[in-house]
């Protein structure tokens, strides 16, 4: 039986979804991958009218492609070492380069910048993604210790259509190639990126599995159904994955057109629930004295360093699983009056603090040129993103009005409270890569605080 066949049996996408115990990004994936995990089956047989036979992928139902397409040898084509597996039943060959890997399993994403390949992978918030860059030449500048965004690669690999080249920067001190075997990632080339970025535009993320093995032999069908019960972004914490432990940063943004702020700097803790070392550079820059906190730190914690005010940083992962630990936290700090200004997942989980919820998107928004329109000046401004959740206007409380839109899809990328000194939006306002139209926000920030101590007489 055909897998809409069998949801509309059931009830629809949230009846199964209850039915089954998960969220509607599974059912989603079961609709790509044209069929029900194995061990969903019970729940399924619950539903009158639907049999044994109606589960099974290699019943005469199940789509010729599908067939075809995971009927694969276990065996290289030539010229080929490593494979891309999606769930749907695509399998791409290509060239492996990097660490050797039996599969990697997570979102495949793509990312639309032509610079900054090497910050992307260290992006903390592509942690359990597969980042496909749509730039064909990855790796030409190679990499150095510099342009880390955090002390290690958060993407779970890296696929780029043209092989990888030897360096050609002053700047390099390793190859692309070095520097993933070194963190342990791998990654693929001559791979149709094209195809790969208009199947995930127009039919939503989907799990891959990328394999690179030593060996050299690829069992696609055991990739296949790795990538199949894989359960997707929903309801992960992936936060406490990237964290650090607790620290102060004092260094400025490099080579930036604002002179640092060096006079009545603001006492700041920033939350890491997966920051980016430039976010921190700009605070710093602003004229901010930063603390670190990790993501699982406590309002008691919190409160503790007497911040002027307390930043959310970005992350990976479902917002609405990290707010189990981290929503309490930042409602201790908005009930004690404490300005706070949020980013990315830290913009998505101050608006769970004040009553709102967060979906998962059909489309991510990835990439240094997400145009993003300011309610309140009618600016537009060129940002930088990564997200592939976003906050429910709909569900937004009477006392948060809506600042920022995408002129892509219209979700939300910015809120602010209308009685408290809250704002947070869903974009990268410190770029690295991408522009830095949005550098202003950090100064607000700032500007709050010291509003709040010449107020006290500070």
């Amino acid at each position: 039986m055909d897998i809409d066949k069998i949801i509309e049996k059931a009830g629809g996408a949230e009846q199964i979804a209850a039915l089954a115990g998960v969220g509607l990004e599974a059912v989603r994936k079961w609709r790509q991958s044209r069929m029900v995990p194995t061990k969903h089956w019970p729940a399924m047989l619950r539903v009158p009218g639907i049999e044994l036979q109606d589960l099974n992928p290699t019943d005469n139902s199940a789509p010729i492609r599908q067939e075809r397409e995971t009927d694969v040898p276990n065996t290289c084509p030539a010229g080929a070492n490593a494979a891309l597996v999606l769930a749907d039943g695509t399998i791409l060959w290509g060239r492996g380069f990097g660490a050797h890997t039996g599969g990697a399993v997570g979102e495949l994403c793509f990312s639309t910048g032509m610079t900054g390949y090497q910050e992307t992978l260290t992006d903390p918030s592509f942690a359990g993604q597969i980042v496909t860059f749509t730039f064909p030449h990855i790796g030409n500048t190679g990499t150095n210790t510099d342009d880390n965004e955090a002390p290690k690669i958060a993407a779970l690999g890296a696929v780029v259509k043209e092989d990888v080249t030897a360096p050609a920067s002053w700047r390099s001190l390793q190859s692309l190639d070095g520097w993933l075997q070194q963190h342990g990632r791998a990654g693929i080339s001559g791979v149709d990126t094209r195809a790969i970025t208009r199947s995930l535009r127009d039919n939503g993320p989907q799990t891959a599995v990328l394999a690179f093995p030593e060996n050299g032999r690829i069992d696609t069908a055991a990739l296949l159904n790795q990538a199949r019960e894989w359960p997707g972004l929903e309801g992960m914490d992936l936060a406490k994955e990237v964290t650090q432990p607790k620290r102060s940063w004092t260094e400025g943004v490099w080579e930036s057109t604002r002179p640092t702020r060096t006079e009545n700097r603001r006492r700041v803790v920033a939350m890491d629930y997966g920051a980016k070392n430039n976010i921190l550079r700009c605070l710093v820059t602003a004229g901010c004295d930063v603390t670190v906190l990790p993501a699982t730190a406590t309002a008691e914690e919190i409160l503790a360093l007497q911040p002027e005010g307390v930043f959310l940083s970005n992350g990976p992962g479902d917002p609405a699983a990290t707010g189990e630990y981290a929503v309490p936290a930042i409602r201790s700090v908005l009930k004690a009056n404490i300005p706070v200004f949020g980013i990315c997942l830290g913009h998505q989980l101050l608006a769970l603090s004040l009553g709102a919820k967060t979906y998962k998107l059909d489309r991510g928004h990835r990439g240094a040129n997400q145009p993003v329109k300011d309610l309140e000046t009618g600016r537009v401004e060129i940002t930088s993103q990564n997200h592939g959740f976003a906050v429910d206007d709909k569900s937004l409380p009477q006392d948060v009005k809506v600042t920022h839109v995408s002129l892509f899809d219209g979700s939300n990328e910015g809120i602010a409270s209308t009685t408290l000194d809250a704002f947070s939006v869903q974009y990268h306002p410190e770029a690295s890569p991408g522009p830095s139209d949005s550098f202003h926000l950090f100064e607000r920030f700032v500007a709050v605080m010291d509003r709040r101590a010449a107020n006290a007489g500070a």
